[in-house]
């Protein structure tokens, strides 16, 4: 059995299926973890769900933050944008069943391997939070989105506020910033305060902010962060950091990590990818 991790596909399932046929996935064998965006301003929202649903309990996806805006804009809480690529979901078939999978997906994965910690999300972890922490702000939001209302958070989730974490933080103000983190963070002070304007490379940190993952006595600082989210980050291995967003949509790479009998075992597959039309 072999432990893949996959960047964000963002609607990309050609690249997908290519990079899947690479690497021999066999949802027999292997286990798939995508770390998030499955779907958006790729031509081929639809398919990408149907493919990674289809593969049953053999793969799973952390929820990022268009996986979240296809549930918020198919809930009435947020038209659709201008680029946002999402009508094919919309108009399917199968659309609850597809929405229905989505929303049972989990915010934050965790797994041992060979006695270290891997712990999976889209974007980032704020510095405050440990493993166990991370875990459980992440059950928090998934009750919420696999319960019988979503649509009541979703309608209160867009916004940037509040912009730090506190423990007394309550109801959706507390889960607005546990959805920021864990789905939009790139940048924020030492302190946790996040910010949300930049969305450049590590060079573009703004004046007294740095990446979430060189924050000082960060307390996941011991496991191995996966992620997603920062394709002008791009590719990033470090023994606490597996960075994994190679901008697929945007012409350059998709790419599949294989994660062997200890974290530091790790190979890296790549396929290129043709820039995706953008709509507008």
């Amino acid at each position: 059995m072999a432990l893949y991790l996959i960047g964000d596909v963002q609607g990309c399932d050609e690249p997908l299926r290519r990079l899947l046929d690479d690497i021999a996935f066999s949802p027999s064998r292997d286990a798939l973890v995508l770390l998030g965006d499955l779907v958006n301003r790729g031509p081929s929202s639809l398919e990408v769900l149907r493919r990674v649903q289809g593969y049953g309990a053999a793969a799973q996806s952390v929820l990022g933050n268009h996986d979240l805006h296809l549930l918020g804009v198919a809930h009435g809480a947020r038209k659709a944008g201008r680029k946002d690529t999402l009508a094919g979901v919309l108009d399917a078939p199968d659309r609850a069943a597809l929405l229905d999978w989505l929303r049972q997906q989990p915010m934050a994965l965790h797994q041992r391997v060979g006695g270290g910690d891997l712990l999976m999300v889209h974007a980032g972890v704020l510095p405050q939070w440990s493993v166990e922490d991370t875990l459980a702000c992440a059950a928090e939001l998934e009750s919420v989105l696999r319960g019988p209302s979503p649509a009541d958070f979703l309608h209160t989730m867009y916004g940037n506020e509040p912009v730090q974490w506190s423990e007394a933080l309550s109801g959706d103000a507390r889960l607005r910033v546990i959805v920021n983190a864990l789905t939009r963070l790139r940048f924020c002070t030492a302190e946790g305060e996040m910010e949300f304007d930049s969305k450049d490379g590590l060079a573009a940190a703004p004046e007294g902010f740095m990446p979430w993952f060189d924050v000082p006595g960060r307390r996941t600082a011991s496991a191995t962060v996966a992620c997603g989210h920062w394709s002008t980050l791009g590719w990033l291995s470090r023994p606490d950091l597996l960075a994994t967003d190679t901008g697929c949509v945007w012409g350059r790479c998709l790419s599949a990590v294989r994660i062997g009998a200890t974290l530091q075992e790790r190979e890296l597959i790549q396929i290129r990818c043709p820039p995706a039309r953008q709509p507008g």
